[in-house]
């Protein structure tokens, strides 16, 4: 009995010594299984989420890149950063789990402070973001955008005419036709009302969101109690001030289309066909419609800008991708009209040009940041649940040989890289309903202008590519000389206006 009691104790003491043991190695599993994906070395409290400014980011990303790979992660003050820098990554994770990665973070100034929540693009994945969704395809599906191609193709010819008359005010023109074509479509604003009263209010307004929306532009995004802060303080008083003018770009125009179909005048606009929908819970539907309306106007006359501008100076330094671009157009539409989007399936080199342009130079190189609703392991990596997610489509933009040169030739061999539409309109379930409105608009601006000027640089100055570093990027101020190819050309432009003006 005794010699059973101490072989007893025995067994009874090495399941005692390894219980500790079986402890520590079930830790060491869960931690294993919870890692973070890799990224830049982390302090104690504030980790390592300061290291990277928000203006630029994305070449800090891919500098980081060829150190952690495609996945890189920030994290300290209670929040999570995760940016994608790659392709595969972006798709594994906002496409095939799109469940998971389909909300926005809480930008805690510019949704809360300013009330920019109600609108489409911040708004959180759910029913309210879908009913948002619904009217936006309903107006902007492809089959819908075709009514609004004859005032595409007029705005461009118009643009034609402003740059015959004063070509070194290109910055100008181009920004007030990107405006008009956004401002006729979704309110049916004629040319002239649109400029003095509405687009630089608009861009005001835009570039107030723009510096707000990017991940940790304010401390507030970072620990938002601050938020409760007085009303004296910087932010505050910005809040304040963006709040004001959001408002003023939302329903100003939308109380002019209503106005107007009260007086039975107004012109056919996106605005108009989803007001003329009467149904029963129409005053929930007219708050939607507003915020529908004013997100597809606040959003698409910037990125059309930035675009077209970033085409000018492509063309400026690269003259023999211009002339080969011309003759292609000379060959298929000819030189005695103006091209029209239905040219647009027959102009591959053109085609070409144009997302040569997209990636040479994406005008949102970090896209629009995602939040995960839930925690999720990917690739081994643990993504805890509120981790704000970042496309890096700077990145994927310039994976491909010779990455940072304009080469539209890229594009028509059978090893094209991505196709720029793929990521420049978003991903998954929140790519951008104005998609097809937005890729018209850049077609017919783009081939009028090489339809109908040689762009060239200014020998007054050394042009080098220079760009902004906000959420919307595009060309700081420099020079080109625009002139007309022919006199024919001139005189063409000068009776398209005078029949437009007519």
């Amino acid at each position: 009995m005794l010699l059973n009691e101490k072989a007893f104790s025995l067994e009874l003491g090495r399941y005692l010594l390894a219980i500790p043991i079986v402890i520590v190695l079930w830790l060491w599993r869960q931690r294993q299984r919870r890692a973070f994906p890799p990224g830049p070395p982390a302090r104690f409290i504030i980790g390592n989420i300061l290291q990277v400014s928000p203006l630029g980011a994305w070449f800090k990303f891919c500098q980081y890149k060829e150190q952690y790979g495609d996945l890189l992660f920030f994290h300290g003050l209670g929040n999570h950063v995760l940016v994608l820098n790659s392709m595969k990554a972006i798709n594994d994770l906002l496409d095939k789990r799109s469940g998971i990665y389909s909300n926005r973070p809480t930008f805690t100034v510019v949704s809360e402070l300013m009330g920019l929540s109600q609108s489409m693009p911040l708004l959180p994945y759910g029913e309210e973001w879908r009913a948002h969704r619904r009217l936006a395809h309903t107006a902007l599906s492809p089959a819908a955008v075709k009514r609004y191609h004859g005032v595409q193709e007029d705005l461009a010819a118009l643009l034609c005419q402003r740059l015959l008359q004063s070509p070194e005010d290109f910055f100008n023109h181009v920004r007030l036709i990107a405006g008009n074509v956004i401002l006729s479509v979704v309110y049916g604003l004629p040319v002239e009302t649109a400029e003095d009263e509405y687009i630089a209010h608009a861009e005001r307004t835009m570039q107030v969101i723009s510096e707000a929306t990017v991940p940790g532009a304010y401390l507030c995004d970072l620990m938002p109690f601050l938020k409760h802060l007085p009303s004296w303080v910087p932010f505050q008083r910005e809040a304040s001030t963006g709040r004001e003018m959001i408002e003023r770009l939302v329903s100003k125009p939308y109380e002019h289309v209503k106005r107007e179909m009260d007086a039975g005048r107004a012109p056919p606009s996106m605005t108009q066909d989803l007001l003329s929908v009467r149904i029963n819970d129409m005053q929930d539907i007219e708050q939607r419609i507003k915020w529908t309306a004013g997100a597809m106007y606040g959003a698409g006359g910037e990125t059309t800008y930035s675009t077209v501008l970033v085409f000018i100076m492509a063309m400026a330094l690269h003259p023999d991708k211009q002339r080969r671009a011309q003759q292609e157009l000379d060959s298929v539409v000819g030189t005695g009209r103006f091209p029209s989007i239905s040219d647009r399936a027959h102009l591959p080199y053109v085609n070409a040009v144009i997302k040569e342009t997209m990636r040479w130079h994406p005008v949102l190189p970090l896209s629009i940041a995602r939040m995960s609703a839930q925690d999720d392991l990917y690739n081994g990596y643990y993504i805890p649940k509120g981790t704000i997610v970042i496309p890096n489509v700077w990145a994927v933009a310039l994976d491909c040989p010779q990455g940072t040169e304009f080469i539209p030739e890229r594009f028509l061999g059978d090893d094209a890289p991505i196709d720029p539409a793929t990521w420049a309109f978003g991903f998954a379930k929140r790519i951008c309903p104005g998609k097809y409105l937005g890729e018209n608009s850049v077609f017919i601006l783009i081939t009028t202008l090489l339809a109908m000027f040689d762009i060239m640089p200014d020998p007054s100055e050394d042009l080098r590519p220079n760009f902004t570093l906000n959420l919307v990027s595009y060309p700081h101020p420099f020079k080109c000389r625009i002139q007309p190819r022919s006199e024919a050309h001139a005189q063409m432009m000068l009776l398209r206006a005078s029949n437009y003006s007519a």
